[in-house]
């Protein structure tokens, strides 16, 4: 999350709130950003999430309870905010599963690192690739055209050097 982004919290009596939100705020809007919501939604939901928490009576069961009931307020409010689940009802949960299998206890960090040292290792045409789609947000045909291949190629591309980091991650987080 940009660290410029940031939960603002009313003033409550309750100094776990601040904590909490710490401890969680990233999560949350990164299972947002998962869930499909723009950034600027995500930043949005992420706030009113933790608003829910603090107008909601809410019992501390543990970090694993919290982050499952924070998810559960997240996922309503985006499914609210574009008033048609993108997925059916049965596919969130499935990527619910997925998410938790991900963020394991500590938010999806040592997952986030283990990326980042993955694409480390892409080179060439997959590197460029990668970020061309994910930090510059070109088309497939911008990209193709940058790339001297076609959108089939780069769709294949993409889909190729997916799985490749999938794989090395997978592997940098069984070892």
């Amino acid at each position: 999350m940009d660290s410029s982004r940031v939960v603002v919290v009313q003033q409550r009596s309750d100094p776990d709130v601040a904590a909490l939100v710490r401890a969680h705020q990233a999560e949350v809007w990164r299972y947002l950003r998962y869930l499909g919501a723009s950034g600027e939604l995500a930043d949005d939901l992420t706030q009113e999430t933790f608003l829910t928490l603090l107008r909601a009576p809410y019992e501390d069961r543990g970090p694993e309870a919290r982050s499952g009931w924070l998810r559960t307020v997240a996922r309503n409010l985006f499914l609210k905010a574009v008033r048609k689940p993108p997925l059916p009802m049965t596919d969130v949960e499935t990527i619910d599963a997925i998410w938790t299998g991900f963020t394991r206890e500590d938010g999806g960090a040592e997952s986030l690192t283990a990326l980042r040292a993955c694409l480390l290792e892409l080179d060439g045409r997959a590197r460029q690739a990668i970020a061309l789609h994910y930090e510059q947000r070109k088309s497939r045909s911008a990209i193709g055209k940058e790339l001297g291949i076609g959108e089939d190629g780069v769709k294949s591309l993409l889909r190729r050097v997916r799985a490749v980091l999938r794989a090395c991650v997978e592997r940098r987080l069984s070892a």
